[in-house]
Parts: structure tokens; sequence; C-alpha cells
């Protein structure tokens, strides 16, 4: 029996995946449970017209991460933060700071998850941050923290 799964199953296939199945695991399982519908030539053809729209979105996607990659890379950035003796902060500039000084500066709005600090800055100095969009797209910033004047 030929099936098109609709959900991913580990070990299996993935959503959007057309399989040949065994009639019993098609028939009692994988259809009831809605994991699955049978393969004709209509939904083989709607399901390759959604991956064909799926794999395009993701390509543009991909690009205005790069654009935007390309646009804060290499840049650095200035937070003012209070601190005490011996160049402590009180407190610590963390992701979302970073993330709100970049939108400031850019005006380009990042998700403060993508920021990856391997642990807040709690320290006055520069601290070069990976901002990783993608696997392969993580352009580095370079953060500057400085004493705030009061």
């Amino acid at each position: 029996m030929k099936v098109i799964f609709i959900k991913d199953l580990p070990n299996v296939a993935r959503a959007g995946e057309i399989k040949v199945v065994a009639n019993g695991y098609g028939r009692n399982y994988l259809i009831p449970k809605k994991m699955a519908i049978p393969a004709d030539t209509e939904t083989i053809n709607l399901v390759e017209a959604k991956i064909a729209s799926r794999v395009r979105t993701e390509a543009k996607t991909e690009a205005e991460m790069k654009e935007v990659a390309s646009q804060i890379e290499g840049r650095e950035i200035f937070i003012e933060a209070r601190s005490g003796g011996k160049e402590k902060l009180y407190g610590s500039v963390t992701n979302g700071d970073i993330a709100a000084e970049l939108e400031n500066i850019t005006g380009i709005i990042i998700d403060k998850r993508k920021i990856k600090l391997d642990e807040p800055i709690n320290q006055i100095g520069s601290y070069d941050v990976a901002v990783r969009f993608t696997k392969d797209i993580t352009p580095k910033i370079k953060v500057t923290i400085i004493a705030k004047k009061e």
C-alpha cells in the first residue's frame, strides 16, 4: 500500500514522504491515527506542490537571513551598565539587552534567543558574540560594555 505521511515518525518516515508500507500497517494503524493518507495521483500532486512551496519559502527566508547577517557582521555595539569596584557590573548584560541595542542601532529586530552567550556578561570589557540564525549563518558581533557615568 502506498501512503503519504502526514506526521514525522522516527525511524519510519518524515512528513510529506511517500512510501510503500504493508497493507495492514497502513490500513489499521497509520490511516486511523491520522499519521498518513492513502496515496493516489491527486494527493501525490497536492503533496508535491506543498513541498515545492515550502522549498521556495525556505529559500526566500534563508536569503533574507543572509542579508541581515551581512548587515550585522562585524558590527560593534556599546552598552552602558552600572558597575562597582574591579570593573564588576551590578547585575549582568544578557542576550535580551544585546538584542535591544542591536535593534536601536540597526533597526533590525533580532530574536534574543538567536544571540548565543556562554554566560551572562558580568564585567566591563569587549566580548565577541555570535548571532545564530541557522546552522550555517552565524555572524559575529563585538559587544563592548562600558561603565555608566552617574
